[in-house]
């Protein structure tokens, strides 16, 4: 099983190569960067851990690297300049995220290939590939709020003390502010939120509110996320390639589920080796249903305005 990722050379995309060194599954790893050098030492640094891993084959080059992958990730992002404006920071990732389609899109892959978006903006990057990429809509998937999803989780154990694999909450919608946290569903191992000791709803509020700005935390104090997303993207890529037919919130062409259409944003979906096999329209609260629909105009109003 071959995986490839487009920026392997930047610290998203070394974490996650690492994370699926760590995990065994993948046989066959093609590091892609602009910075090439950079990418042949990413190569080389793994490469030397092998004794002490599973067995895999470890290497750098450039996009035609990628051909005969079976997911194909895309790491590759721009940071923002001083006085840049969200808007114009978007701008220039679309322009570098054609860029990378279109050297794809030379590349030969098998038709049962997966392309995993993680660039930001995750949602507005993803539904760009839906429609100008060779692969079909269930093919294509964003990393959506795979990452935002596991924060959730992990800041929520922390509070209530228990095991963190144990806490089962949701987060859809946007991979940005719009995100909509589900607490009607939200639980401890089938346990509701509401019967742990230590509730309080106040509390609950500040733990989303910190979730929904950890990636600007992580920035601050470390200059970017690497750890969570790279075990949060080999989630995605085990579950594609073992085929679990497992849900994750990942970000993908939404054509009427709850009411939304023509736009990528999460919902619970059921992945596997085909990709997307089915998107879930689970019961929500009417506030959580009007956030979600609200979440999809705000990310259609960006839309807009990128491809106009």
């Amino acid at each position: 099983m071959k995986v490839s990722i487009v920026g392997g050379g930047g610290r998203v995309g070394s974490n996650t190569l690492y994370a699926l060194q760590l995990g065994g599954v993948v046989k066959e790893l093609a590091v892609i960067d602009v910075a090439r050098e950079l990418a042949e030492g990413e190569a080389l640094d793994l490469r030397h851990g092998a004794a002490l891993s599973a067995p895999q084959k470890i290497y750098a080059g450039g996009t035609d690297a990628a051909a005969g992958s079976d997911i194909v990730i895309i790491t590759a992002g721009l940071r923002r300049k001083p006085d840049e404006s969200r808007l114009e920071l978007i701008n220039r990732n679309v322009s570098l995220f054609r860029s990378i389609l279109q050297e794809l899109r030379g590349v030969s892959l098998p038709e049962h290939a997966i392309l995993l978006v993680v660039s930001n903006p995750v949602d507005i990057l993803t539904y760009l590939a839906v429609k100008e990429f060779t692969l079909p809509p269930q093919q294509v998937i964003g990393l959506g709020t795979v990452l935002d999803t596991t924060r959730f989780r992990s800041l929520l154990a922390e509070h209530f003390g228990i095991a963190a694999t144990d806490v089962k909450a949701l987060i859809l919608g946007e991979h940005g502010d719009s995100m909509v946290p589900i607490w009607s569903t939200a639980n401890a191992n089938g346990v509701p939120l509401q019967g742990l000791p230590g509730y309080d709803p106040a509390k609950m509020e500040e733990i989303f509110d910190f979730t929904k700005r950890s990636g600007a935390e992580v920035i601050r104090l470390k200059g970017g996320a690497g750890y969570a997303v790279g075990v949060a993207i080999r989630e995605v890529v085990h579950a594609i390639l073992l085929d679990r037919q497992q849900i994750l919130p990942v970000s993908s062409l939404l054509t009427g589920l709850y009411g939304i259409e023509d736009v990528c944003l999460s919902v619970p979906t059921i992945i596997g080796r085909k990709g997307v096999i089915q998107q879930i329209e689970m019961q929500l609260s009417d506030n959580e249903l009007q956030a979600l629909r609200r979440s999809a105009e705000v990310l259609k109003e960006t839309l807009a305005q990128v491809m106009a």
